[in-house]
């Protein structure tokens, strides 16, 4: 496999294509594209590898590719979007848009409670199949009719799935528009929250490397005592677990069409990295949301143990924070936000350095504590700022 990249890199950021291309030949990387904006303008536009191992086929300059919870953070700007058009407080009661939620001592649960994975309702209690969660309306009102299990607002814990169904009502009873519809539409069109037809002809397949070589953690990453690593890798590996729970109903392969199709709000984005590079560009600009609110939504809201993921987490209204979990250079760590996904994609953006990034890469890694390609690139990214 050639470990040249195809694409462009300014001259001041050619130590981005350095790691890229390093990623490629020592086989960190299968196929992978990562793209740069800095100031609304592409300064980093690279892609190599192979977008599918069966076959053979390279990965081009619209190789799209899942990219799991980075599809978190575009729902939590469609959220705000709506937010913003429709005069809510993130404070109000869901109660007071979704009165059926008020079941079970949940009407004083708000908006940012969801958006901040406070809602103690991270799990769905059933197991669903495929088919069953692409209905987001009947996956509503399962959630409406759930006990939390934590009083919502005292503690956090990640809402791996949930989180898309939870936030993406509020679009949905708003708009009539479900969040990958409202996504395509006011965000970009190249952000498919439900993929089909002629938009997943050019889909990077997920592959996954022998499981010893599967788990891994990032350089540079804050330490974890012993214990919280054994709780974590417990979790990983305990199918009653809130970690499996919350991760893994429905089961499903993320290769698989109708996956793709489902348009999961929390995890079925399919993009490149140049839509995702700029739908994060275009979102720290304010086009998207007003730079009020959108310091108020990268604020962090919530840091600390998570009940689900077993180490430190930090959220604010939907996006990530820097922390044990999303893990990024000392110079992106009091300015950036974003979301990773378990495959090893990363959306990124930096109100004060005005960049937004992208890494999507098809070889799936699971990491304890950051994945090492894009804390390269990230690092490499800032160094050239």
């Amino acid at each position: 496999m050639s470990s040249s990249a195809t694409g462009h890199a300014d001259p001041a950021f050619a130590e981005v294509k350095a790691v890229f291309e390093a990623g490629l030949a020592d086989g960190d990387d299968l196929g992978a594209a990562v793209v740069v904006f800095v100031d609304g303008r592409p300064v980093v536009d690279l892609w190599g590898g192979i977008a599918d191992k069966r076959t053979g086929r390279p990965w081009t300059r619209d190789t799209a590719c899942p990219t799991f919870s980075c599809t978190k953070g575009v729902t939590a700007t469609a959220a705000l979007m709506v937010a913003q058009q429709y005069g809510h407080g993130v404070d109000e009661p869901v109660s007071a848009w979704w009165p059926e939620f008020a079941q079970h001592d949940k009407h004083e649960t708000t908006l940012s409670d969801l958006m901040a994975h406070r809602a103690g309702l991270p799990v769905l209690e059933r197991p669903v199949s495929v088919g069953e969660a692409a209905d987001p309306e009947a996956i509503a009102d399962l959630l409406a009719g759930q006990r939390p299990l934590w009083q919502p607002g005292t503690e956090h814990g990640y809402h791996a799935l949930t989180f898309g169904w939870l936030v993406g009502e509020f679009v949905r009873r708003h708009t009539d528009m479900a969040v990958g519809e409202f996504t395509r539409r006011y965000l970009g069109d190249g952000l498919f929250i439900g993929a089909s037809g002629a938009a997943v002809r050019d889909v990077a397949r997920v592959s996954s490397p022998p499981p010893e070589q599967r788990v891994w953690s990032a350089e540079n990453a804050p330490p974890i005592p012993d214990d919280t690593v054994g709780e974590m890798v417990t979790a990983m590996s305990d199918p009653e677990s809130l970690f499996i729970r919350a991760s893994s109903n429905p089961v499903a392969s993320y290769n698989d069409p109708e996956v793709l199709a489902a348009g999961w709000p929390a995890a079925g984005l399919v993009t490149t990295a140049r839509d995702l590079a700029k739908f994060y560009g275009d979102l720290i600009s304010g086009t998207l949301v007003a730079p009020g609110p959108l310091r108020e939504a990268t604020t962090e809201r919530v840091r600390g143990n998570d009940r689900v993921l077993c180490l430190e987490s930090a959220f604010g209204l939907g996006y990530m924070l820097p922390s044990q979990n999303f893990v990024v250079p000392e110079p992106a760590q009091r300015t950036a936000f974003g979301h990773p996904g378990a495959g090893g994609s990363v959306g990124l953006a930096d109100l004060e350095h005005k960049v937004g990034f992208a890494f999507v890469p098809n070889l799936r890694r699971d990491w304890l504590a950051g994945d090492r390609r894009a804390y390269r690139l990230i690092a490499a990214v800032y160094d050239a700022l």
